[in-house]
């Protein structure tokens, strides 16, 4: 079975289910999901995970992001970015340094409101789908650590930067807040992933011009991490979930193989001994 990892440059318009939906016709894969969604505006990065690369989907999930936003100030909408709603304009009479500044104090931990328009669920039922019948539910907040804001650009009231950013952060709502903390309002503009984890914008295609020459294996997906070899006794306990011993100072997640030089799966020591965490 061809397992493995598409790279995707999402267009925009579309939603990322449709860009799964696609695919999965399109090679008549058994199992196709992507791994960190746009939004419709959004374009850029979309990885996709096919067959059993969805196993591994949890662990790409947890990576970090980049982005190039624009940001445009003295506009807020009802989904915090270019397709929704306005609900007020405001006069931008806004200091560049002043700006600079505001956007620069996102950097380190912070706690995020997710916007009322998005896939989050509450009591099993998406945030936009009580948005759009005009119900107000209050969310908790998220953690989130913005790593960098680089190349910002101002042209007033548009402003651009470059993000890099922990799993779970709504750059919409980061645009909500800049406004906020403005105090003129402000919605995203455009956004473009330019990359997840090691992965970057400038490897991946178009879906008109994806192939399966394309596709990166589950093996080459994971060649940054270390690797072990397992005899046959221990490959056999291990497939089987038995922890094993194995002499490790750390408990970094490892690449697998066995005695045939296979790829098995992604291993990690723990205090009951050595496991797997995702099998191939």
């Amino acid at each position: 079975m061809i397992s493995g990892f598409l790279l995707v440059n999402k267009e925009p318009g579309i939603t990322s289910s449709r860009v799964v939906q696609t695919i999965k016709k399109q090679f008549n894969f058994n199992k196709v999901g992507h791994l960190g969604t746009l939004d419709p505006m959004a374009t850029g990065l979309l990885i996709i995970a096919v067959n059993r690369a969805t196993k591994f989907a949890s662990l790409l999930l947890q990576s970090d992001k980049s982005y190039r936003a624009e940001v445009t100030l003295g506009i807020q909408t009802d989904t915090d970015d270019a397709d929704g709603e306005v609900l007020s304009h405001k006069d931008v009479n806004i200091n560049p340094l002043q700006a600079k500044k505001t956007l620069l104090s996102f950097l380190g931990e912070s706690n995020q409101f997710p916007p009322n328009y998005s896939a989050l669920k509450h009591k099993g039922k998406p945030l936009y789908k009580y948005a759009r019948d005009g119900i107000k539910v209050e969310t908790a907040a998220r953690k989130i650590f913005i790593k960098s804001i680089n190349n910002i650009s101002m042209e007033l009231p548009k402003v651009s930067f470059e993000i890099n950013c922990s799993k779970g952060t709504y750059i919409r709502s980061i645009a909500r807040d800049f406004g906020l903390k403005l105090g003129c309002g402000a919605y995203l503009s455009k956004l473009i992933r330019t990359s997840q984890e090691k992965f970057l914008l400038t490897d991946a295609c178009s879906i008109d011009e994806l192939s399966l020459e394309n596709l990166i294996s589950l093996e080459n997906a994971f060649e940054d991490l270390d690797f072990i070899k397992l005899n046959e006794k221990d490959g056999k306990a291990f497939i089987h979930g038995r922890p094993i011993e194995i002499n490790l100072d750390h408990e970094n997640l490892l690449r697998v193989y066995d005695v045939s030089n296979q790829f098995i799966a992604i291993g990690k020591n723990t205090s009951k001994g050595f496991k797997h965490e995702y099998l191939v």
